[in-house]
């Protein structure tokens, strides 16, 4: 397979500065995709009397790679008359959001297409979101140096030891996750709004001692670069191309919000129905989260598991299931303060809103465990080879867990916590509910797969 489809990035200083051998895409595309600061800058091609055949996808593509070949091996661009065809090149400018964005490239498929994108293009760019659209042979990347890069080069951070995130088109919340003790951020911005709404987040958070940086315009002559502590930074006259950098610094008494499973309860806005730390933190271990896994929340209550699933492992996706609206509106409310606002959230009574989606990777069932045509349709959602944890503390629960251990097996396990109380004058342990969790992973081809 040939390419069609060439992402060059590009630095601030824009296509001119490009190598010859990039140049040489562009001069031989037939359609250029792009920013209009990028595009404005492209250099004109005046070349007249071009035939038909020198737009056909085969052979465009065979004169690009040839030359390409040769810029890359150290020679010279041909200039001769022979290269220069006449520019039919369309520009393209993008246009947002990113489904349509998408639709703009889909629409040149076969065709050869340039995209200029800024810095690298697959880190939290164009190229990172087309790979989910293309197949491997049908584009190849040219990456810049990415902002992310210059930007730890300016302040001397290692970057392998820095949280990097995107709030370009994406909620500010995003951060709360990496708002740690002496963590480092750096993040990809919207615009001029983007560093006025982190510093608030911070300063709420109890973060407003930290050091917040913007480094504006990075790579080209514009380049500037502002520091101070959140409470006390200016933004007034910070423009809308800049990279935020964030050394977290906690005042005494900001609340330690680790990703690590198991946060306060009193974290969460709840009406008393969450599912308590302790058993949490096990129950989130149980389901086991991993990279771009899916969870559905059955009967999410406050949300919590969900929530601590989506900050346990990068890309991963949750759906609480839901039906009472008061508890919705406490789930989006704690998703957002805890930094996973893209959670989706069902209201109404499952299994009805289970709808037509992609099966779950693991299945939380907190609520209603007794119910045989609720499991019955989490099972039969289940991905082969997902997980299935469920937790009971009424005696009609627990049978019904023992009856789908004898059908099933899987694992069962009594949790018993019991925490500091004072009887009288006294201390003593209080125990609370015991909980009663059943862990089982769905066959595989029919083979049975122990948790």
């Amino acid at each position: 397979m040939t390419a069609w489809l060439h992402i060059i990035g590009v630095g601030e200083r824009g296509p001119s500065e490009l190598p010859a051998s990039y140049k040489l895409l562009l001069t031989y595309a037939d359609t250029v995709i792009g920013p209009s600061r990028f595009l404005a800058d492209l250099e004109p091609i005046a070349r007249p009397n071009a035939t038909a055949d020198l737009f056909n996808p085969e052979f465009v593509s065979k004169r690009s790679f040839e030359a390409v070949a040769r810029a890359l091996s150290g020679e010279e661009p041909d200039h001769s008359p022979a290269a220069n065809y006449a520019d039919g090149r369309t520009l393209v400018e993008w246009e947002p959001p990113i489904e349509t964005m998408v639709e703009q490239v889909m629409a040149r498929r076969d065709t050869p297409t340039v995209i200029l994108a800024s810095g690298d293009p697959m880190w939290f760019g164009i190229g990172a979101t087309l790979t989910r659209h293309l197949l491997p042979g049908e584009f190849v990347i040219h990456p810049h140096l990415s902002a992310f890069q210059l930007a730890a080069a300016r302040l001397h951070w290692p970057l392998q030891s820095v949280a990097t995130v995107s709030l370009h088109a994406r909620p500010v919340e995003a951060l709360h996750p990496h708002l740690v003790p002496g963590n480092r951020i750096l993040a990809l911005t919207a615009d001029h709004s983007t560093v006025d709404l982190a510093i608030e987040l911070l300063v709420d958070r109890g973060y407003g001692r930290s050091l917040v940086t913007t480094l504006e315009n990075l790579g080209s002559p514009e380049e500037r670069i502002t520091s101070d502590e959140a409470e006390s930074f200016n933004s007034h006259d910070v423009e809308d191309f800049y990279v935020l950098a964030i050394d977290c610094v906690p005042d005494f008494t900001a609340p330690l919000l680790p990703p690590v499973p198991g946060l306060p309860d009193d974290t969460f806005i709840n009406d008393g129905q969450i599912t308590k730390r302790e058993v949490r933190a096990a129950t989130i271990a149980k389901l086991a989260p991993f990279p771009g896994a899916i969870l559905w929340d059955i009967g999410a209550g406050s949300g919590s598991v969900a929530i601590e699933w989506m900050r346990a492992a990068r890309d991963t996706k949750a759906i609480a299931f839901e039906r009472d609206g008061n508890r919705v509106q406490m789930i989006t409310a704690n998703a957002s303060a805890l930094g996973v606002p893209n959670l989706e959230i069902q209201m109404g009574e499952a299994p009805g809103t289970f709808g037509r989606r992609p099966p779950p990777d693991a299945i939380f069932m907190g609520g209603d465990v007794g119910n045989d045509d609720l499991f019955d349709a989490c099972w039969n959602a289940l991905k082969p080879g997902g997980r299935l944890v469920a937790n009971a503390v009424t005696l009609d629960a627990e049978h019904a867990l023992y009856s789908r251990h004898l059908q099933l097996g899987g694992e069962l396990t009594r949790i018993e916590i019991s925490s500091l109380d004072k009887i009288g004058g006294h201390r003593a342990f209080k125990p609370r509910m015991a909980v009663t969790q059943w862990v089982v992973v769905k066959a595989v081809h029919g083979l049975v797969v122990t948790p």
